[in-house]
């Protein structure tokens, strides 16, 4: 029998499948195939391609200007690498909500004529997976006309609904290479309080969802002594590798996958991808599994932290733009926003520094800036959180909501938000 490696071609071989007009979909996060783009936008006899894909990591020579007649891509999620392109109108954005994702393509709404994924190495079946995100790329693969792949030896090989047959696969490279790393940088003080005051927030045997960023890490580094915590996330990072390594985080409370940390996708550092690596107490799902409310609202003490770019003093949360220009998108806040909400016992926070721009701008503001990006309405909001303490704003008025949300501001900016619930006479 043939060996898989001997049957890899050249990623400028295996893209030649793509032609023009087609709706292509774009493996992200880790799983990002830069070979096999980075040989798509050496293609000069192509036009109008389309690329939906969620956010995206390394160099994407396919954004360039000078690419916009022959590659047009349509962000689900923006990344560092679109948003120049999406800005200046070369790129469009999805505003879609994370768990309604897959439908898009295996409804044919969206119709998908391939996929160019990045995979683990088959075993002895014949299987491969999709590594580090199966999150979008699952319903993509199970959609496409044809799969197209990056067979990389150092992509994690993952459980849960993970597996692709080689035999799905119509042509792929191979490749040695490290996955793109997020290493954990240091905690700020501000960020430190901050996570005081949702680790505060965070009873035992709670189930978590969690995200990447500083936040989120001094969150984690203060649950050392909480104890059978869960974990049903979209994502994680490297943060929740010590509390499953310490046995604070068990699952064993869980009503969905109890036993198992679950999640669709994770990106950090090495450390993370190898202890994911044939893990089975770590399971991989689509994230319209993973961010359905229906689920999520069946865990007890579900808690879901997210973060925000701005707050209004009615509980309005952008979270996706700064005014008009794009910064990431929709993704799973509300999900498990309103997971959470309706979870026995359950905590939606949302956690922001009060400040931004070294203190010079408040993130708590009479109104939202034009054109930013209402991503949890008010009538969804409950926990906020900044460095200045913790507010719960369900079932208050909008007088209560604003003193609530005033007293956690930076002291700076409370006295003028306070003169604008006088104008409103909220106060």
């Amino acid at each position: 029998m043939q060996s898989w490696q001997t049957r890899a071609e050249s990623a400028d071989a295996v893209v030649s499948r793509i032609t023009s007009g087609m709706n292509v979909f774009v493996h992200g996060a880790a799983a990002t195939p830069t070979p096999l783009l980075d040989a798509l936008a050496r293609r000069t006899d192509l036009t109008n391609v389309r690329l939906w894909h969620m956010h995206l990591e390394g160099p994407l020579a396919f954004t360039a200007p000078g690419q916009a007649a022959r590659f047009r891509s349509a962000s689900l999620f923006i990344g560092a690498g679109l948003r120049d392109a999406v800005a200046e109108g070369r790129a469009d954005f999805v505003p879609i909500f994370l768990s309604d994702i897959p439908a898009l393509f295996s409804s044919g709404r969206v119709q998908l004529d391939a996929a160019i994924v990045q995979l683990s190495p088959p075993d002895r079946h014949g299987t491969c997976t999709l590594g580090t995100s199966v999150d979008t790329a699952r319903a993509a693969v199970d959609a496409a006309g044809i799969v197209l792949a990056e067979v990389n030896s150092r992509m994690p090989r993952t459980h849960g609904h993970s597996a692709v047959s080689l035999d799905r696969v119509t042509a792929w490279c191979e490749t040695d290479r490290e996955l793109p790393e997020h290493a954990p940088r240091p905690v700020t003080d501000v960020e430190s309080r901050i996570g005081d005051h949702v680790a505060a927030l965070i009873e035992d045997g709670s189930c978590l969802q969690v995200g990447i960023g500083g936040i989120p890490a001094a969150v984690l580094a203060r649950l050392t002594n909480h104890r059978d915590l869960g974990i049903h996330s979209e994502m994680v990072s490297d943060g929740v590798v010590s509390l499953l390594e310490s046995g604070v985080v068990t699952n064993q409370h869980k009503a969905i996958h109890p036993g198992r940390t679950v999640v669709s996708f994770v990106l950090g550092s090495r450390r993370l991808y190898d202890f994911i690596d044939d893990n089975p107490l770590v399971e991989f799902h689509p994230c319209d599994r993973t961010n359905d409310t229906n689920l999520i609202r069946k865990i007890d003490r579900m808690v879901a932290i997210n973060s925000a770019i701005e707050i209004d003093l009615t509980g309005q949360v952008c979270a996706d733009s700064f005014g008009h220009r794009l910064y990431s998108g929709i993704g799973g806040q509300m999900d498990f926003i309103r997971g959470a909400a309706m979870s026995r016992g359950g905590k939606p926070i949302i956690a922001l520094p009060s400040t931004a721009a070294g203190g010079a701008v408040s993130r708590i503001v009479a109104e939202l800036a034009p054109g930013a990006g209402v991503v949890t309405t008010r009538g969804h909001v409950h926990w906020v959180v900044t460095e200045h303490g913790a507010v719960d704003l369900h079932g208050k008025t909008l007088a209560e909501r604003g003193r609530l949300l005033v007293s956690i501001a930076h002291p700076d900016f409370r006295e003028q938000l306070l003169a604008k619930l006088h104008e409103l006479k909220r106060i």
